[in-house]
Protein backbone atom coordinates (compact mmCIF):
# COMPACT_ATOMS: atom_id res chain seq x y z
CA UNK A 1 0.00 0.00 0.00
CA UNK A 2 2.12 2.92 -1.20
CA UNK A 3 1.51 6.54 -2.16
CA UNK A 4 3.66 8.98 -4.09
CA UNK A 5 6.49 8.36 -1.65
CA UNK A 6 7.50 4.88 -2.84
CA UNK A 7 8.56 2.62 -0.01
CA UNK A 8 11.35 0.08 -0.17
CA UNK A 9 10.84 -3.68 -0.29
CA UNK A 10 8.27 -4.23 2.48
CA UNK A 11 6.98 -7.77 2.06
CA UNK A 12 3.25 -8.27 2.70
CA UNK A 13 3.99 -11.78 3.97
CA UNK A 14 5.98 -10.33 6.86
CA UNK A 15 4.32 -10.00 10.26
CA UNK A 16 2.77 -6.75 11.45
CA UNK A 17 5.56 -6.45 14.00
CA UNK A 18 8.12 -6.48 11.19
CA UNK A 19 6.15 -4.22 8.87
CA UNK A 20 5.77 -1.62 11.61
CA UNK A 21 9.54 -1.29 11.37
CA UNK A 22 9.96 -1.52 7.60
CA UNK A 23 6.92 0.25 6.12
CA UNK A 24 7.17 3.85 4.98
CA UNK A 25 10.91 3.80 4.37
CA UNK A 26 12.44 5.64 1.39
CA UNK A 27 14.10 3.60 -1.39
CA UNK A 28 17.46 2.09 -0.42
CA UNK A 29 20.38 3.70 -2.26
CA UNK A 30 23.98 4.53 -1.38
CA UNK A 31 24.09 7.38 1.14
CA UNK A 32 20.28 7.69 1.14
CA UNK A 33 18.66 8.25 4.55
CA UNK A 34 16.92 5.30 6.19
CA UNK A 35 14.04 7.58 7.21
CA UNK A 36 12.19 10.12 5.11
CA UNK A 37 13.47 13.48 6.41
CA UNK A 38 11.38 16.28 7.82
CA UNK A 39 10.52 18.49 4.86
CA UNK A 40 9.40 21.79 6.42
CA UNK A 41 8.15 23.35 3.21
CA UNK A 42 4.75 24.80 2.37
CA UNK A 43 5.53 25.28 -1.34
CA UNK A 44 7.35 23.06 -3.84
CA UNK A 45 8.78 23.73 -7.29
CA UNK A 46 6.27 22.87 -10.03
CA UNK A 47 6.56 19.80 -12.22
CA UNK A 48 6.86 17.07 -9.60
CA UNK A 49 4.72 15.12 -7.18
CA UNK A 50 4.31 17.94 -4.66
CA UNK A 51 2.89 21.40 -5.15
CA UNK A 52 1.57 22.66 -1.83
CA UNK A 53 1.81 21.13 1.64
CA UNK A 54 -1.95 21.24 2.23
CA UNK A 55 -2.22 18.52 -0.43
CA UNK A 56 0.73 16.46 0.77
CA UNK A 57 4.46 16.30 1.38
CA UNK A 58 7.18 13.63 1.40
CA UNK A 59 7.11 13.31 5.21
CA UNK A 60 3.31 13.05 5.32
CA UNK A 61 3.35 10.46 2.55
CA UNK A 62 5.86 8.30 4.42
CA UNK A 63 3.55 8.13 7.44
CA UNK A 64 0.56 7.42 5.19
CA UNK A 65 2.46 4.58 3.52
CA UNK A 66 3.21 2.97 6.86
CA UNK A 67 -0.33 3.36 8.22
CA UNK A 68 -1.81 2.07 4.98
CA UNK A 69 0.44 -0.96 5.10
CA UNK A 70 -0.48 -1.86 8.70
CA UNK A 71 -4.24 -1.38 8.19
CA UNK A 72 -4.22 -2.79 4.62
CA UNK A 73 -5.73 0.26 2.97
CA UNK A 74 -4.97 3.78 1.73
CA UNK A 75 -4.26 6.26 4.53
CA UNK A 76 -4.88 9.99 4.75
CA UNK A 77 -3.32 11.83 7.70
CA UNK A 78 -4.89 14.88 9.38
CA UNK A 79 -3.82 17.52 11.87
CA UNK A 80 -5.84 15.80 14.64
CA UNK A 81 -8.13 12.88 15.27
CA UNK A 82 -11.14 15.20 15.33
CA UNK A 83 -10.11 16.70 12.00
CA UNK A 84 -10.08 13.18 10.57
CA UNK A 85 -13.48 12.40 12.09
CA UNK A 86 -14.99 15.63 10.80
CA UNK A 87 -13.72 14.91 7.30
CA UNK A 88 -15.78 11.71 7.28
CA UNK A 89 -18.84 13.50 8.67
CA UNK A 90 -18.47 16.18 6.02
CA UNK A 91 -18.97 13.58 3.27
CA UNK A 92 -22.39 12.55 4.59
CA UNK A 93 -25.40 13.76 2.59
CA UNK A 94 -27.93 16.07 4.22
CA UNK A 95 -30.23 14.05 6.46
CA UNK A 96 -27.98 10.99 6.49
CA UNK A 97 -28.84 8.33 9.05
CA UNK A 98 -25.85 7.62 11.32
CA UNK A 99 -25.70 4.83 13.91
CA UNK A 100 -23.12 5.42 16.63
CA UNK A 101 -22.01 3.93 19.98
CA UNK A 102 -23.71 4.84 23.25
CA UNK A 103 -20.23 5.35 24.71
CA UNK A 104 -17.67 6.81 22.33
CA UNK A 105 -14.81 9.26 22.19
CA UNK A 106 -16.23 12.47 23.67
CA UNK A 107 -15.39 14.76 20.76
CA UNK A 108 -17.00 12.44 18.21
CA UNK A 109 -20.09 11.91 20.36
CA UNK A 110 -20.57 15.64 20.90
CA UNK A 111 -20.03 16.46 17.23
CA UNK A 112 -22.55 13.85 16.09
CA UNK A 113 -25.11 15.20 18.56
CA UNK A 114 -24.50 18.73 17.28
CA UNK A 115 -25.09 17.63 13.69
CA UNK A 116 -28.28 15.85 14.73
CA UNK A 117 -29.56 18.89 16.64
CA UNK A 118 -29.27 21.15 13.58
CA UNK A 119 -30.89 18.57 11.31
CA UNK A 120 -27.73 17.77 9.39
CA UNK A 121 -28.01 14.04 10.23
CA UNK A 122 -30.39 11.60 11.92
CA UNK A 123 -28.63 9.90 14.81
CA UNK A 124 -29.35 6.52 16.39
CA UNK A 125 -27.40 5.45 19.47
CA UNK A 126 -26.73 1.76 20.25
CA UNK A 127 -24.67 -0.39 22.58
CA UNK A 128 -22.08 -1.86 20.24
CA UNK A 129 -21.77 -5.04 22.29
CA UNK A 130 -25.44 -5.82 21.52
CA UNK A 131 -25.04 -7.28 18.04
CA UNK A 132 -28.76 -7.66 17.40
CA UNK A 133 -29.38 -4.03 18.36
CA UNK A 134 -26.61 -2.91 16.02
CA UNK A 135 -28.04 -5.01 13.18
CA UNK A 136 -31.52 -3.58 13.68
CA UNK A 137 -30.36 0.01 13.96
CA UNK A 138 -27.96 -0.17 11.01
CA UNK A 139 -30.49 -1.56 8.54
CA UNK A 140 -30.71 1.06 5.82
CA UNK A 141 -28.43 3.51 7.63
CA UNK A 142 -25.99 5.63 5.67
CA UNK A 143 -23.15 5.12 8.14
CA UNK A 144 -22.48 2.71 10.99
CA UNK A 145 -19.84 4.28 13.25
CA UNK A 146 -18.23 1.72 15.54
CA UNK A 147 -15.68 1.78 18.33
CA UNK A 148 -14.36 -1.48 19.69
CA UNK A 149 -13.37 -1.46 22.47
CA UNK A 150 -15.40 1.65 23.30
CA UNK A 151 -14.07 4.67 25.13
CA UNK A 152 -14.17 4.47 28.15
CA UNK A 153 -16.58 1.58 28.90
CA UNK A 154 -14.48 -1.01 27.03
CA UNK A 155 -17.47 -2.61 25.30
CA UNK A 156 -16.39 -4.99 22.53
CA UNK A 157 -18.38 -5.34 19.33
CA UNK A 158 -18.62 -8.44 17.19
CA UNK A 159 -17.03 -6.51 14.36
CA UNK A 160 -17.32 -9.22 11.73
CA UNK A 161 -21.05 -9.73 12.36
CA UNK A 162 -21.87 -6.02 12.65
CA UNK A 163 -19.90 -5.12 9.52
CA UNK A 164 -21.43 -7.90 7.45
CA UNK A 165 -24.97 -7.04 8.51
CA UNK A 166 -24.54 -3.33 7.86
CA UNK A 167 -23.01 -3.80 4.45
CA UNK A 168 -25.71 -6.25 3.39
CA UNK A 169 -28.17 -3.39 3.90
CA UNK A 170 -25.98 -0.92 2.02
CA UNK A 171 -24.49 0.94 5.00
CA UNK A 172 -21.00 2.38 5.02
CA UNK A 173 -19.00 1.15 8.04
CA UNK A 174 -16.34 3.08 9.94
CA UNK A 175 -14.40 1.57 12.85
CA UNK A 176 -12.44 3.72 15.27
CA UNK A 177 -9.41 1.51 15.86
CA UNK A 178 -7.53 3.85 18.19
CA UNK A 179 -7.75 1.60 21.25
CA UNK A 180 -6.91 -1.71 19.57
CA UNK A 181 -4.38 -0.43 17.00
CA UNK A 182 -3.68 -2.51 13.87
CA UNK A 183 -1.50 -4.78 15.99
CA UNK A 184 -4.59 -6.24 17.71
CA UNK A 185 -7.25 -5.91 14.99
CA UNK A 186 -7.56 -4.80 11.36
CA UNK A 187 -11.16 -3.82 10.60
CA UNK A 188 -10.63 -3.38 6.85
CA UNK A 189 -9.78 -7.07 6.56
CA UNK A 190 -13.19 -7.78 8.15
CA UNK A 191 -14.96 -5.71 5.51
CA UNK A 192 -15.11 -2.24 7.08
CA UNK A 193 -14.96 0.66 4.64
CA UNK A 194 -13.05 3.12 6.80
CA UNK A 195 -10.77 2.98 9.82
CA UNK A 196 -10.25 6.02 12.03
CA UNK A 197 -7.26 6.67 14.29
CA UNK A 198 -6.23 9.29 16.74
CA UNK A 199 -2.56 9.00 15.78
CA UNK A 200 -1.91 11.10 18.89
CA UNK A 201 -2.44 7.99 20.97
CA UNK A 202 -0.76 4.55 20.69
CA UNK A 203 0.40 4.88 17.09
CA UNK A 204 2.81 7.73 17.89
CA UNK A 205 3.07 6.59 21.51
CA UNK A 206 5.03 9.37 23.21
CA UNK A 207 2.45 12.02 24.15
CA UNK A 208 4.11 14.64 21.96
CA UNK A 209 2.10 14.58 18.72
CA UNK A 210 -1.38 15.74 17.67
CA UNK A 211 -2.49 13.85 14.54
CA UNK A 212 -5.35 11.79 13.13
CA UNK A 213 -5.85 9.47 10.19
CA UNK A 214 -8.52 7.82 8.08
CA UNK A 215 -7.64 4.62 6.21
CA UNK A 216 -9.96 3.51 3.41
CA UNK A 217 -10.23 0.11 1.79
CA UNK A 218 -11.16 1.77 -1.52
CA UNK A 219 -8.47 4.11 -2.96
CA UNK A 220 -11.16 6.26 -4.59
CA UNK A 221 -12.85 6.80 -1.25
CA UNK A 222 -9.46 7.69 0.21
CA UNK A 223 -9.14 10.42 -2.41
CA UNK A 224 -12.54 11.79 -1.40
CA UNK A 225 -11.26 11.92 2.17
CA UNK A 226 -8.01 13.56 1.01
CA UNK A 227 -10.02 16.24 -0.78
CA UNK A 228 -11.83 16.97 2.50
CA UNK A 229 -8.43 17.51 4.13
CA UNK A 230 -7.44 19.98 1.42
CA UNK A 231 -10.71 21.93 1.48
CA UNK A 232 -11.14 21.91 5.26
CA UNK A 233 -7.52 22.91 5.83
CA UNK A 234 -6.62 20.10 8.20
CA UNK A 235 -3.13 19.33 6.91
CA UNK A 236 -0.62 17.82 9.37
CA UNK A 237 2.83 19.26 9.97
CA UNK A 238 5.89 17.50 8.60
CA UNK A 239 7.48 17.50 12.05
CA UNK A 240 4.50 15.75 13.66
CA UNK A 241 4.39 13.17 10.86
CA UNK A 242 8.08 12.45 11.36
CA UNK A 243 7.62 11.97 15.12
CA UNK A 244 4.57 9.74 14.62
CA UNK A 245 6.38 7.52 12.14
CA UNK A 246 9.35 7.21 14.48
CA UNK A 247 6.98 6.24 17.29
CA UNK A 248 5.26 3.62 15.15
CA UNK A 249 8.50 1.67 14.81
CA UNK A 250 8.07 0.44 18.39
CA UNK A 251 4.27 0.08 18.27
CA UNK A 252 4.21 -3.71 18.49
CA UNK A 253 6.65 -3.78 21.41
CA UNK A 254 4.78 -1.09 23.30
CA UNK A 255 1.40 -2.76 22.79
CA UNK A 256 2.79 -6.12 23.91
CA UNK A 257 4.31 -4.64 27.06
CA UNK A 258 1.30 -2.53 28.02
CA UNK A 259 -1.15 -5.36 27.34
CA UNK A 260 0.88 -7.67 29.56
CA UNK A 261 0.60 -5.22 32.46
CA UNK A 262 -3.13 -4.79 31.89
CA UNK A 263 -3.69 -8.55 31.86
CA UNK A 264 -1.74 -8.99 35.10
CA UNK A 265 -3.17 -6.03 37.00
CA UNK A 266 -6.85 -6.23 35.97
CA UNK A 267 -7.53 -9.38 38.08
CA UNK A 268 -5.71 -7.82 41.03
CA UNK A 269 -7.91 -4.74 40.74
CA UNK A 270 -11.02 -6.94 40.67
CA UNK A 271 -10.13 -8.41 44.06
CA UNK A 272 -9.42 -5.08 45.75
CA UNK A 273 -12.17 -3.95 48.19
CA UNK A 274 -11.96 -0.32 47.03
CA UNK A 275 -12.90 -1.36 43.48
CA UNK A 276 -16.53 -2.22 42.74
CA UNK A 277 -16.11 -3.10 39.08
CA UNK A 278 -13.35 -3.69 36.55
CA UNK A 279 -14.01 -3.22 32.86
CA UNK A 280 -11.37 -5.10 30.86
CA UNK A 281 -12.12 -7.35 27.88
CA UNK A 282 -9.05 -9.53 28.49
CA UNK A 283 -6.95 -7.89 25.77
CA UNK A 284 -5.70 -4.45 24.91
CA UNK A 285 -3.85 -1.76 26.81
CA UNK A 286 -6.72 0.02 28.57
CA UNK A 287 -9.00 -0.81 31.47
CA UNK A 288 -11.60 1.13 33.41
CA UNK A 289 -12.46 0.68 37.07
CA UNK A 290 -15.33 1.91 39.21
CA UNK A 291 -14.55 2.89 42.79
CA UNK A 292 -16.72 1.67 45.66
CA UNK A 293 -16.39 5.06 47.34
CA UNK A 294 -17.94 6.90 44.40
CA UNK A 295 -16.62 9.94 42.57
CA UNK A 296 -14.75 11.31 45.65
CA UNK A 297 -12.77 8.07 45.89
CA UNK A 298 -12.05 8.17 42.17
CA UNK A 299 -10.68 11.70 42.51
CA UNK A 300 -8.60 10.69 45.53
CA UNK A 301 -7.08 7.79 43.62
CA UNK A 302 -6.00 10.11 40.81
CA UNK A 303 -4.46 12.52 43.32
CA UNK A 304 -2.59 9.92 45.38
CA UNK A 305 -0.79 7.84 42.76
CA UNK A 306 2.88 8.69 42.24
CA UNK A 307 3.99 6.68 39.21
CA UNK A 308 0.71 6.78 37.33
CA UNK A 309 0.16 10.20 35.74
CA UNK A 310 -3.14 12.00 36.32
CA UNK A 311 -3.81 13.24 32.79
CA UNK A 312 -6.13 12.76 29.87
CA UNK A 313 -5.22 10.91 26.65
CA UNK A 314 -3.88 7.39 26.35
CA UNK A 315 -1.54 5.10 24.46
CA UNK A 316 1.74 6.68 25.52
CA UNK A 317 4.80 5.06 27.04
CA UNK A 318 3.72 6.45 30.42
CA UNK A 319 0.72 5.06 32.31
CA UNK A 320 -2.13 7.55 32.65
CA UNK A 321 -5.37 7.60 34.61
CA UNK A 322 -8.29 9.96 35.02
CA UNK A 323 -11.89 10.14 36.19
CA UNK A 324 -13.66 10.60 32.88
CA UNK A 325 -16.71 12.42 34.21
CA UNK A 326 -14.50 15.30 35.31
CA UNK A 327 -15.06 16.50 31.75
CA UNK A 328 -18.43 18.29 31.46
CA UNK A 329 -19.10 16.96 27.95
CA UNK A 330 -18.50 13.30 28.83
CA UNK A 331 -21.53 11.10 28.22
CA UNK A 332 -23.87 10.52 31.16
CA UNK A 333 -23.71 6.80 30.30
CA UNK A 334 -20.25 6.86 31.92
CA UNK A 335 -20.43 6.33 35.71
CA UNK A 336 -19.26 9.22 37.89
CA UNK A 337 -16.90 6.88 39.75
CA UNK A 338 -15.21 5.46 36.65
CA UNK A 339 -11.44 5.86 36.27
CA UNK A 340 -9.87 5.01 32.92
CA UNK A 341 -6.42 3.43 33.03
CA UNK A 342 -4.04 3.59 30.08
CA UNK A 343 -1.17 1.17 30.66
CA UNK A 344 2.30 2.25 29.59
CA UNK A 345 5.57 0.38 29.42
CA UNK A 346 6.80 0.75 33.00
CA UNK A 347 7.45 -2.25 35.24
CA UNK A 348 4.25 -4.16 35.91
CA UNK A 349 5.24 -4.61 39.55
CA UNK A 350 5.85 -0.88 39.98
CA UNK A 351 2.53 -0.01 38.39
CA UNK A 352 0.63 -2.34 40.70
CA UNK A 353 2.54 -1.23 43.78
CA UNK A 354 1.65 2.39 43.07
CA UNK A 355 -2.02 1.64 42.35
CA UNK A 356 -2.51 -0.72 45.28
CA UNK A 357 -0.89 1.70 47.72
CA UNK A 358 -3.26 4.47 46.63
CA UNK A 359 -6.25 2.11 46.65
CA UNK A 360 -5.45 0.89 50.16
CA UNK A 361 -5.97 4.46 51.40
CA UNK A 362 -9.47 4.71 49.91
CA UNK A 363 -12.79 3.85 51.57
CA UNK A 364 -13.95 0.30 50.76
CA UNK A 365 -17.52 1.47 50.14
Amino acid sequence: MTSQNETDKTDETWSLETRAVTAGRPPAAPDAPMNTPIVPASTFHAGGDWGYAREGSPTTAALEDALGDLEQGTAVVFSSGMAAANAVMDLLPLGAHVVAPSAAYTGVAVRLRELAEIGRIRLTIVDVDDTNAVRDAATGADLLWLESPTNPLLQVADLAACIQSAQESGSLVLVDNTFATPILQQPLTLGADLVLHSVTKALSGHSDVLLGAVIAGDPERAEQIRRRRVLLGAAPSAFDCYLALRGMRTLALRVERAQHSAQVIAPQLASHPAVSRVRYPGWGTLASIELAGGAPAADLLCERVRLWVHATSLGGVESLLERRRRWPLESDTVPENLVRLSFGIESTDDLWSDLSTALDELPAG
